[in-house]
């Protein structure tokens, strides 16, 4: 996975200044190939001493008397060797017993779930608090799961899923995880089927993949919203948690369902559109080889277009929002009936 993506997407958020001298402390944490966890880090201004590494199988729940390691802060990174690829580890960094981070691997690798990743890390750009990790992740659909998969899911104690697909996809691919309380909250995906049909008769032109895609997220503002109010009324109880979000590929529904919610929490736009864009990185088209071969060159591209996440098409939502409804926070109060109260109460629940 590429080091440039993974900075911008953990938004190398900041440890909250008590002082101009508190340092900017950024980290990051990585998994090789062989699953091994490489976790970075930088300071400004730059830091001399002792970082202590603490680790756990809980987010927020670390042994103080039991550091894993003692490295050199000037290092700036470590590796931290595991063969245990079932347990997520979260990874607490403790500078000069003075400052700390704590900080996970965003992807939680799956056999057979596509786009797994958890939101947490992301700093609110109002008071520089970070999402919890291990609250809120967002995933493709969470059917027919491997063993390993659903040894994962149960360590990572999933207690609520929101499943936004239809009523056709649910019935085509049930949900196969049945120890969460499962929502579903059906968002319409009609029009998807009429153009896959066209697509697989060669019957597409250059740019429909595209027109569709901004007809799409237009819909999800405009019709939706009643559907988008009904999952972000989910966060609001802390007995809900953790909570996965998902749909087919957790790319569009997902996408624009987690914006709202980063919205709600204060995230900076460019770290809100970099993790609509990660799901690139997540995705491996490959695996749609066979529905390319034969098509002629317009329905490839509209295909790809289909299965990709493009800036765009969230820009599009949100200024058609901007324009009616003059921003963001006030479609989540105004139409989404998401009030400020209801906000700050989320925060309350997943910022620290």
């Amino acid at each position: 996975m590429m080091i440039r993506f993974f900075f911008s997407l953990i938004g190398l958020v900041s440890l909250s200044a008590c002082s101009s001298h508190t340092p900017e402390i950024q980290t990051i944490c990585l998994r090789d190939d062989v699953g091994n966890y490489i976790i970075k880090w930088e300071t400004n201004p730059p830091l001399k001493g002792t970082m202590k590494l603490y680790v756990s199988d809980t987010p927020g729940k670390f042994n103080k008397s039991n550091p894993v390691s003692y490295i050199n802060i000037e290092e700036g990174i470590t590796k931290y060797v595991t063969d245990d690829n079932i347990t997520r580890k979260y990874f607490r960094l403790f500078f000069n017993d003075k400052y700390v981070k704590t900080v996970a691997s965003r992807p939680v690798p799956m056999d057979s779930v596509l786009n797994f990743r958890d939101l947490g890390g992301y700093a609110s750009y109002k008071n520089k608090k970070e999402i919890r990790w291990g609250k809120v992740f967002r995933s493709g659909k969470i059917d027919a799961l491997s063993i390993r998969d659903s040894i994962k899911l149960n360590n990572l104690e999933i207690k609520t899923m929101i499943d936004l697909r239809s009523k056709e996809e649910l019935t085509a691919s049930p949900v196969g995880y049945t120890k969460a309380n499962i929502l579903h909250i059906p968002i319409s995906n009609d029009k998807l089927s009429e153009i896959v049909a066209r697509i697989d008769e060669g019957r597409v032109r250059k740019g429909d993949g595209i027109v569709f895609m901004q007809d799409l997220y237009i819909q999800y503002v405009n019709k939706d919203k009643e559907q988008f109010a009904e999952a972000l009324a989910v966060f609001e109880d802390k007995d809900n948690y953790p909570i996965v979000i998902s749909s087919s590929l957790g790319k569009d529904r997902v996408g624009f369902l987690t914006a709202l919610l980063l919205v709600a929490l204060d995230i900076p736009e460019e770290t809100i559109l970099n993790d609509y864009l990660a799901t690139n990185d997540f995705l491996d088209l490959n695996r749609f080889n066979a529905r390319v071969q034969g098509l002629n060159s317009d329905a490839q591209e509209t295909l790809t277009v289909i299965l990709s996440a493009n800036s765009t098409f969230l820009d599009l939502a949100f200024q058609r929002i901007r324009k009616e409804y003059g921003s963001v926070k006030e479609y989540l109060i105004n139409e989404l009936h998401f009030s400020e109260k209801q906000q700050n109460k989320l925060k309350e629940i997943l910022l620290f």
